[in-house]
């Protein structure tokens, strides 16, 4: 079998090394490579497999039926892949192996049954009339869409406490559901099923970001703010770009995050009081990062100024802004001290914040914990910032990966400079829990 000319020959899991035909099973093991394949950053895969492979573009290219320049133009970013027999190509002719790549095909999920494993399950008579609207297409009711609803709103908070890995696949196959239920859906419900659909991606999307895969979580954030607009719904529509914001933030690309966040405000005018704040801080944050601090402490005050107000009327803010409020805003403004390197109003506000965030959000505290170990290491405080550090360990590794984990390596790089002996003991404790 010539494996070398005809890529869709190579066998699940298996790759090249060196273009001779020959195989390496442990390719894919590389964790830069299953990172990037994993968020389908195909630019980055395509770099990575090459410098591991020691193979040119015309080489990959042969693999998955490209042309050099068109691989090119992808590892530079001049291209996306949108295609979805080009990214079949590419999975098979690189060898990927299965449950690498996001983004399954909703088409793979379990019947709604099995659903109620994963959460407190309806009555026989709800759960048959579900089962009964997707599979007869038959009419949706509305005890039908609030049994969806309440299980949305439970994973969202189950996330908060186990991280989002296990929930992924759970998630996925709930949405299918929903878009199944729109074939059966009429009048008024109809707008609902789609306004729920968008909620669905919007968590995937979430979750997505959660795991540092960036590609699948745009992809999805589109998917819902599409499917918002569709609905009417300006709170999610408004929420979708505040994520992309986020995301822009988390990449360092203030300026983007700016544009995104004052686009969630202007493109929505309808949104919640709440929604609005999101935007307000996240447009802060964007101007923090770009080292603007007029701009952002302007902003940070109005967003404070939108929370307390939305708290107010909390009947108002839609169901997925349960976790906005005051807490949260006070360990918002530790993160924009810690981009002007103010280390003790950051550590400050951050500890502040902790101290009032339930355990539930096991999470969000692994993330807020490293984000107060740097700027303890920031401020000259080593042996705080090594103990605070130490605690955060097994939420970052279990459940903090990438974000609270790589927040934790920046405070060890901090420390080590400082040349102390707690950077090395900071170090030492990560490999060993790698």
């Amino acid at each position: 079998m010539d494996f070398g000319t005809n890529p869709s020959q190579v066998p699940i899991g298996t790759s090249y090394i060196g273009g001779m035909g020959d195989f390496d099973t442990n390719l894919w093991s590389h964790p830069r490579l299953m990172a990037a394949a994993t968020g389908e950053d195909w630019g980055t895969v395509f770099r990575t497999y090459r410098q591991l492979a020691g193979i040119s573009q015309m080489k990959l290219g042969e693999r998955v039926g490209l042309v050099q320049p068109d691989v090119s133009d992808i590892e530079r970013g001049r291209r996306r892949v949108t295609s979805v027999e080009v990214r079949q190509r590419i999975i098979s002719g690189l060898g990927i192996p299965p449950g690498i790549v996001a983004g399954a095909a909703l088409s793979e999920a379990l019947p709604v049954p099995a659903l109620a494993l994963t959460s407190p399950a309806p009555d026989e008579d709800l759960l048959a009339r579900v089962t009964n609207a997707i599979d007869g297409c038959q009419r949706v009711d509305k005890v039908t869409l609030d049994w969806l609803d309440r299980l949305l709103a439970e994973h969202r908070r189950a996330e908060d406490t186990i991280g989002s890995r296990p929930l992924v696949d759970v998630m996925r196959q709930q949405l299918r559901t929903v878009v199944d239920l729109y074939a059966g859906a009429r009048g008024p419900l109809e707008e609902r099923v789609v306004r729920l659909a968008s909620e669905h991606a919007q968590f995937l999307a979430w979750m997505a970001q959660d795991q540092g895969q960036s590609a699948a979580a745009l992809a999805w954030y589109d998917r819902s703010h599409e499917w918002a607009l569709e609905a009417g719904d300006a709170d999610m529509a408004a929420t979708t770009l505040s994520m992309k914001a986020h995301m822009a933030w988390s990449g360092g690309r203030g300026a983007r995050c700016v544009r995104l966040a004052e686009a969630a405000r202007w493109s929505a005018p309808g949104a919640s009081l709440g929604v609005q704040g999101m935007a307000a801080q996240m447009e802060a944050r964007g101007h923090a990062l770009n080292q603007n601090g007029d701009q952002a402490h302007r902003l940070l005050d109005e967003a404070q100024e939108l929370i307390v107000r939305a708290a107010q009327h909390p009947e108002d803010e839609p169901p997925w802004m349960y976790f906005y409020d005051e807490t949260w805003f006070t360990l918002q403004r530790g993160m924009a001290a810690l981009h002007f390197r103010d280390w003790q109003g950051a550590a400050d506000h951050i500890a502040a914040g902790l101290d009032a965030l339930p355990e539930t959000y096991r999470r969000d505290g692994a993330w807020y914990r490293s984000c107060l170990a740097h700027a303890l290491a920031g401020g000259g405080e080593p042996e705080r910032a090594v103990a605070v550090a130490m605690e955060t360990i097994p939420d970052a590794s279990a459940i903090g990966r990438p974000h609270a984990w790589n927040e934790l390596h920046t405070t060890a790089a901090v420390l080590m400079r400082q040349g102390g002996a707690e950077g090395r003991q900071l170090v030492d404790a990560l490999q060993a829990s790698d």
